[in-house]
């Protein structure tokens, strides 16, 4: 790598990552005089870094030197470090530079969806909402996708608290109306609602899921419906926003398969 010529730049860390880089696909174990010439470091200096590294656990020497598992922690803090949301933004960037339009991420909260992570693009009408606004989920694109995924038994638990969303929606379904909805949203994958929350506003949305598949959050495209039609939405946007959630949750999943700690 690169050296930095200012004073703070600490060589011998440097030479230590050196020498930690050099173990490569197909070359697992190496001798000292191998690592002095992969790296150019004099025989001296590779000893001391290798001994150091093996006191620490990151090197063990057998018939040469190589890596143990204990140098996946030193990429574990970066990847253990992410939320889902930092590995879900890009996509969600990609999205809106694909449609123009504004993206969000919801969860459940007793009623109402919670929004979790908003990519919104400047637009003369919009939708005012930004992390932590609720909305009454039934009359959500959103919260139907995510009262769809639960169970009847938890769909009528979750139904049964009172929305703390301080909104009258425009719809407002009784219980028959709701189930033969979200029956729909289970057969096709996604939901939309048109105008439903209020004038104006509608949208599409589709489930994200975790390692285990189960659905954790919901994401939606947004438009005004002055501007793009139920048909565009659908046809257009419906697309990309799915590969967009498919993306997310693939993402999620190697998440979640990763370690919390090394052994």
């Amino acid at each position: 790598m690169a050296r930095d010529a200012g004073p703070d730049f600490i060589e011998a860390l440097a030479r230590g990552l050196d020498v930690l880089r050099c173990f490569k696909p197909g070359r697992p174990v190496m001798t000292l005089s191998e690592v002095a010439s992969e790296t150019g470091l004099a025989r001296p200096t590779v000893r001391r870094i290798l001994l150091t590294l093996e006191e620490l656990g990151y090197v063990r020497a057998d018939r040469g030197f190589t890596l143990t598992p204990r140098v996946l922690e030193l990429g574990m803090a970066y990847v253990n470090a992410l939320s889902v949301w930092d590995v879900a933004r890009p996509h969600m960037q990609r999205l809106v530079a694909q449609t123009g339009e504004s993206t969000s991420m919801a969860q459940l909260d007793g009623s109402d969806i919670v929004y979790v992570a908003r990519v919104a693009v400047p637009k003369l009408v919009t939708l005012a909402v930004q992390i932590g606004t609720r909305f009454p989920a039934p009359a959500t694109s959103m919260g139907k996708v995510l009262l769809a995924a639960l169970s009847p038994d938890e769909l009528t638990a979750v139904l049964d608290e009172p929305s703390r969303a301080g909104l009258d929606a425009r719809w407002q379904p009784d219980r028959a109306a709701l189930d033969a909805a979200l029956r729909e949203v289970r057969a096709k994958g996604w939901a939309l609602a048109d105008q439903d929350l209020a004038p104006g506003i509608r949208s599409v949305a589709t489930a994200v899921r975790n390692g285990d598949g189960r659905v954790v959050a919901a994401i939606n495209v947004t438009v005004h419906a002055a501007e793009t039609s139920v048909e565009h939405l659908t046809e257009h946007h419906l697309p990309k926003l799915l590969r967009a959630a498919a993306d997310i949750s693939h993402d999620w999943a190697l998440l979640d398969a990763v370690p919390a700690t090394v052994a």
